[in-house]
């Protein structure tokens, strides 16, 4: 039986509680209604695709946008017949994937199934496939369709997705950041790795996926911070040990290397060593 949700614990104002619907996925805002509800809790939310079965990860809280527009709601806590559902769901997503790919090889298409996934109901399919180009999947989609009887999506995703969907293991030894706990992707570049002294080799910055790694964004902008207050590589500074030009710059220590006018020797310098001009008066 749904629980009463006409109204918030008494005294309390809006309220909102966040779901996730996969590892690792985004957290979307709910409205809780009435329910009082833990990170323990599996839940039946309302979306625009119809009901879907999630985790709570944030506990009901107030609203951060005040009253603001109105939040899709929780329906109700997870029962026994819901998990008995989802559990469906899942055994029919591996018939269909090994379907679809027996589909894809057989009209020679050049593109990889990633993910299956149904949604709650289990009145919509979702396929998802990664390829180099393009991929006009109509015709295939109309078969699957006809096949199992449900509406069906085709979705084209892009490498990073790919990965995150299929997960692994990393360099570093670690389960993929993507796949574990990094909820959205960020831009990156190769001003990133530059910032921070890496070689630029493409085998070394490159990720499972073949983009750049998410990781060169982590301590990007500690780099850039600790970068202000060394002097440039290139300007001529003035030090206990010698004056000279500065050629190396150690971020991490918060040294700089100078190479000294009068001899050519390089000496490693500490801020502290530095000779500051006076302020003018």
């Amino acid at each position: 039986m749904v629980q009463s949700r006409s109204q918030s614990p008494a005294g309390a104002g809006p309220r909102e509680v966040g779901v996730q619907f996969k590892t690792a996925g985004r957290i979307y805002r709910f409205d809780p209604g009435s329910l009082e509800l833990t990170t323990s809790d599996i839940v039946v939310v309302e979306t625009e695709r119809g009901t879907a079965l999630g985790n709570v990860v944030v506990t009901p809280r107030p609203r951060r946008d005040g009253k603001g527009n109105p939040l899709p709601r929780v329906i109700k806590k997870a029962d026994a017949r819901d998990r008995a559902r989802d559990d469906a769901n899942k055994c029919h997503e591996k018939e269909a994937h090994r379907f679809c790919r027996g589909r894809i090889c057989e009209r020679e298409l050049q593109a990889k199934l990633v993910k299956t996934d149904y949604v709650f109901d289990g009145a919509r399919a979702i396929f998802y496939f990664a390829a180099d180009e393009h991929i006009d999947s109509r015709d295939l989609t109309r078969e699957l369709a006809q096949h199992l009887h449900l509406r069906v999506e085709m979705k084209q995703i892009g490498a990073r997705d790919e990965t995150k969907a299929t997960g692994g293991l990393g360099p570093c030894g670690r389960e993929l950041c993507c796949s574990s706990w990094l909820r959205e992707f960020a831009a990156i570049s190769v001003k990133m790795a530059k910032e921070q002294d890496l070689a630029l080799n493409h085998s070394r910055l490159a990720g499972i996926c073949g983009r750049l790694k998410c990781c060169l964004r982590y301590e990007y902008d500690t780099y850039l911070a600790l970068k202000k207050g060394l002097p440039r590589i290139g300007a001529t500074v003035k030090s206990v040990k010698g004056e000279g030009e500065v050629v190396c710059q150690n971020v991490l220590k918060q040294t700089v290397t100078v190479s000294r006018a009068d001899d050519g020797v390089k000496v490693e310098v500490t801020l502290e060593d530095l000779v500051l001009p006076k302020p003018d008066a």
